[in-house]
């Protein structure tokens, strides 16, 4: 009965942690495609500045 309680407990805690991963990568996709486009844009707007015709 004690080894059953620990199996128990074992899976619930192992699927607890693989939960929290799982909520955390679904935030992380949704955060990417946000963090891409402003990467990108900052990247353009550097290289913009670079080609300015110096006085």
């Amino acid at each position: 009965m004690k080894a059953l309680i620990w199996i128990i407990g074992t899976a619930a805690v192992l699927l607890f942690i693989i939960g929290l991963v799982v909520k955390t990568l679904g935030f992380l996709l949704g955060v990417a495609p946000v963090l891409i486009v402003v990467a990108l844009g900052l990247l353009l707007l550097k290289r913009s500045r670079a080609r300015r015709i110096p006085r």
